[in-house]
């Protein structure tokens, strides 16, 4: 059980505050590794975890309750520690503790974890506040003391603020103007009840985006005499993983800067060479997984550019798989005609009775119920429309990310201020993880990776804040 937190308590013996906005998977671990390394330096702590959910399930790739909806990473690599998720699931008779369970199993783990670390902390404190973070600024008196304000007016102070918001939400830009309005449209298929108002079940549905999301609403959608339409510009779903991984190989020595062409010429030739050794290509890709951040960061911004508009969404494909159950049950929507998969992209849509009357650019014309985005989360914070993230650019406390994507970072997290009219910003104690470093590390939103960067993070607001102890 989570303690509510009383935003009028904060005196020095309780030591420094730190502020974690938002209580996704990457808020809990952060949550969980700054109890723990304020626990071994046994200095007194206070971890504010603020969201409106605080306490129920965390973010809502874990908050679905669909069975059906499986992790997209094996549960062995999910975990704090490399046994620590199997070690729950196998507590709780799960039979299958080294495969991709249900993602709502993740989500009962994450809130087991957090309440558990922090029941065995002396030293550090959490406490969990249900609100909005809409501000953060100065506090009283100036100095690095932060206030955040909440939507519903109320005020909380903190010495370091992590801002673990998890991705943005999806964009719609794509949607005509009319289907925007419209009641037949969901935007968010992941906000709550979003799919529990679908059309009568006879009715086709189109769903714009074949990635993992795709994948998710077809699984919950489909049903005999419902045809489901997938278009996406590419046309390209998620590849799978396998039921008998191959062993780990080494990553090929690709440090330095580099031009695209030579990249995709060494990536091409590592994956050929051990699909010649293993019989796979995916050993290839995984081992690609520790040196993304610095191919990504050795390539020249209008490089990056046409990465992201020519190599993105095969890379995403192969990439970011689906659990092999996930991938099979999709294959057997396909062959039974309930999920037809296209290339395609929508050009205009007309209200038409109690549906809607679908045009895409080829020609072809759809007549659907609905129409459900799941084009994946925005990317660019600009065009987010985010209350917090928009007033912190406007104030200089942050900036864009290279290429517009999330929030520029120094290597540790810590937001890299912009430039106001009176001058340059001054870095505030300000850290982010997860999707938001998209710009800086390209590959940053699965679990292992935000679990590093939780760590790191940890490790660098404490570190902050013990240099600065004497002004605390």
């Amino acid at each position: 059980m989570l303690m509510m937190h009383d935003e009028g308590e904060r005196t020095p013996e309780a030591g420094p505050t730190v502020a974690v906005v938002g209580a996704g998977a990457g808020g809990i671990l952060t949550a969980v590794n700054l109890l723990l390394r304020a626990e071994v330096q046994g200095r007194p702590c206070t971890v504010l975890l603020i969201d409106p959910t605080v306490g129920d399930a965390p973010g809502p790739a874990y908050r679905t309750t669909d069975s059906r909806h499986l992790l997209n990473t094996a549960a062995g690599r999910m975990g704090l520690t490399p046994s620590d998720f199997p070690d729950w699931l196998s507590a709780r008779g799960y039979e299958d503790v080294h495969g991709y369970p249900a993602r709502r199993l993740y989500g009962q783990y994450l809130l087991d974890l957090l309440a558990g670390t922090a029941a065995r902390c002396d030293s550090a404190r959490l406490r969990a506040v249900p609100d909005r973070i809409t501000r953060i600024g100065a506090g009283q008196g100036g100095g690095d003391v932060l206030a955040l304000h909440g939507a519903g007016g109320r005020t909380l102070y903190a010495d370091a603020v992590v801002l673990a918001v998890g991705g943005l939400p999806p964009d719609r830009s794509w949607a005509p103007r009319n289907l925007r309005s419209s009641t037949r449209f969901v935007p968010d298929p992941w906000a709550p009840g979003a799919l529990d108002r679908m059309a009568a079940p006879d009715t086709d549905l189109l769903l714009v985006g074949t990635g993992l999301t795709m994948a998710d609403v077809a699984l919950t959608l489909a049903r005999p005499g419902r045809v489901l339409h997938a278009v996406s510009r590419h046309g390209l779903i998620p590849q799978s993983h396998t039921t008998r991984p191959a062993p780990p190989v080494t990553p090929p020595e690709l440090d330095g800067p580099h031009t695209l062409d030579a990249l995709r010429r060494s990536v091409l030739r590592h994956v050929a060479a051990t699909r010649r050794v293993h019989g796979d290509w995916r050993p290839a890709l995984d081992s690609l997984r520790a040196v993304t951040a610095g191919l990504w960061q050795g390539l020249s911004p209008a490089d990056r550019s046409r990465f992201l508009s020519e190599d993105l969404r095969r890379w995403e494909t192969h990439r970011h798989r689906l659990a092999p159950a996930s991938a099979a049950a999709l294959e057997r929507l396909r062959e039974e005609g309930l999920l037809e998969v296209s290339a395609g992209q929508v050009a205009r849509t007309d209200p038409d009775g109690d549906g809607v009357r679908v045009g895409l650019r080829d020609g072809r014309e759809f007549r659907v119920g609905a129409v459900v985005n799941c084009t994946g989360p925005e990317t660019s914070v600009a065009a987010s429309g985010d209350p917090l993230l928009t007033d912190l650019m406007a104030r200089g406390l942050a900036r864009p990310g290279p290429c517009g994507l999330g929030l520029d970072t120094d290597p540790d997290g810590r937001l890299r201020p912009g430039t106001r009219q009176t001058g340059p910003g001054e870095a505030a104690p300000l850290w982010t993880l997860g999707a938001l470093r998209r710009g800086n590390l390209f590959e940053t939103t699965a679990v292992p990776e935000i679990r590093t960067q939780a760590e790191g993070v940890a490790k660098a607001v404490l570190g902050i804040q013990s240099r600065l102890g004497a002004r605390l």
